[in-house]
This record gives C-alpha cells, structure tokens and sequence, in this order.
C-alpha cells in the first residue's frame, strides 16, 4: 500500500469518527438568595407535585402527592404538557432530584434532561440551588435552529432562572 492511499484510509477514518460522535450534555447551574428560613423555603419546594403555586412558568401540575423515588408529575406549560420522575428525595437535605420521563420537544426543546433542587441554610436565609444536565431537542448532527444546543441551553436557564424568581417573590411578599 502506498503512502499516500494510507493517509487518505487514516483521515477518512478519523474524519468520520468525528462526524460520529452525538452531542454532548449541557448544563444549567443557577442559585438565588431567598430572604427567609431553609425550612420555610423547603415547606413551599417540597411539594414536588405543586410546582405551579410558586413557577410563572407552569401553568399547573399535578401528581400523586407523594415526595417518594418513583413519584411523576404533570407539568402544564403554555406550550402543551411535561412528565417527570422523582428520582431522589430527601426531607433532612433538602434537596430533590427528578427528570424527564417523555420527551416532548413540542413543549420544551431538550431530549432528556435531570435536575436537582436543593436549598441550603445561610444564617436566616436561604440558597436555593437548581441545577440540570440535559441534550438539546434533536441529537442529530444536524439539528434545526429551534431544537440545537443553543435553544436548549437558553430554554433550560430560562425555566430556571424564572423558577428561582416566582419562589422568591412568593416567599419574599
């Protein structure tokens, strides 16, 4: 073989490999500073099933009642509906985490995605902590613009930040 047909096998190969390689995950790590005691904080959090008394952006939800691994939530978003899992849950923490059971990238432009919530004590105040790994909409090499990294990354941080701000005028008025 010659020298020249065995660069062109080698780049072709890693030349694809690199075309191979799907997504990687994104991140979204946001906290705020609420002005009132961890377990009055963690009294309006915990209720993993009632998101939508405190989140602007959840019109309502629904679940089971229950803050136990395996719990499910319906999230009612404007743009249609959300299923999440329970994952962990922990009173002494508190902290929760839960995902995405159904993609439905109709209503949220992620594939899948975890998050943890947790709140920590800061003397009378309270650090709430939200943090979420999660693949954009359409893993292909190719996305569309509504469905790529970018739209996921800004959706994500959107909810979040929104999220942190309702729990805190709740809290705070």
């Amino acid at each position: 073989m010659n020298l020249s047909r065995l660069f062109f096998i080698s780049f072709s190969v890693i030349s694809l490999g690199a075309y191979a390689h799907g997504p990687t995950p994104k991140k979204a790590d946001k906290s705020i500073i609420i002005n009132a005691s961890v377990d009055k904080v963690w009294a309006v959090v915990k209720h993993f099933d009632k998101i939508s008394d405190w989140h602007p952006d959840v019109l309502s939800s629904e679940g089971d009642g229950n803050n136990k691994s395996g719990s499910e939530r319906k999230l009612t978003l404007e743009s249609g509906v959300l299923s999440e899992g329970l994952d962990y849950f922990s009173d002494t923490d508190h902290e929760y985490n839960y995902r995405l059971n159904t993609e439905n990238t109709d209503v949220f432009p992620v594939s899948s995605y975890t998050t943890a919530i947790q709140l920590i004590a800061e003397d009378d105040k309270t650090k709430v902590k939200w943090k979420s790994r999660f693949y954009r909409g359409d893993t292909s090499n190719s996305p569309p613009e509504r469905l790529n990294d970018a739209s996921s990354v800004k959706a994500m941080n959107s909810f979040i930040e929104n999220g942190l701000k309702g729990l805190k005028e709740r809290l705070e008025n």
